[in-house]
């Protein structure tokens, strides 16, 4: 296949910029302590500092994989599909998520909401980034709100998101890993004062699972 004919499937999405993929517990948010498996896309262009997987910005240094390859592996392993990168919203996830939902799986996404959404998904997880705020039209439609604490503006910034999503969306405050040990205490002070929040932990980290 040539070079421009990759480049036409990974346009389409019948190819993606696939980094990695692995079956194990999702650690974060709504879904945590249950399995899952795991494909990370390739490509991001949010360029949070503290992003903890920089090796997945540059989407040239990941094969562009079919989505069928993508599919059937995943298939073998568990009915929950969880898709991150990344940003895979760089990309268009229809095809990928066509064919998971043809093979009677779950799909969420893990997502900055930086760029239009494509797909269908069961859940949707919107963590929005200061540096590059979502597209509008995602809001309402995430079913679970995930805002990064790094410092205690980051808390401001929360409460500006929330306003934005849909009634049942539900609302969490993870602290940045490496500022965990600060931050924690600051969460639990606002959850307490404002317990529509609710405190998401990395807990893979905690666990030493991928």
């Amino acid at each position: 296949m040539s070079k421009a004919e990759v480049l036409t499937l990974v346009e389409r999405g019948e190819m993606l910029p696939l980094m990695e993929e692995f079956y194990t517990i999702q650690g974060e948010g709504y879904h945590k302590g249950t399995a899952a498996y795991f494909i990370r896309i390739g490509g991001c262009d949010v360029g949070c500092h503290w992003c903890d997987v920089k090796e997945s910005w540059n989407a040239e240094t990941h094969p562009p994989t079919a989505v069928d390859r993508i599919v059937d592996n995943a298939a073998k392993y568990s009915d929950t599909i969880v898709i991150t990168g990344g940003e895979p919203l760089t990309w268009n996830m229809g095809p990928l998520t066509s064919k998971l939902r043809d093979r009677g799986l779950k799909t969420h996404i893990e997502t900055s909401g930086a760029y239009p959404l494509t797909g269908v998904w069961d859940w949707i997880c919107l963590s929005p980034k200061k540096i590059k705020l979502p597209v509008e039209d995602i809001y309402e439609k995430a079913q679970e709100l995930k805002v990064i604490v790094y410092n205690k503006s980051d808390f401001a910034f929360a409460e500006q998101q929330a306003a934005k999503v849909g009634p049942d969306c539900i609302l969490y405050l993870q602290p940045e890993w490496s500022r965990r040990e600060k931050m924690i205490p600051e969460i639990v002070g606002f959850v307490m004062k404002n317990p529509r929040w609710k405190v998401s932990l990395q807990t893979h980290k905690y666990l030493n699972i991928p």
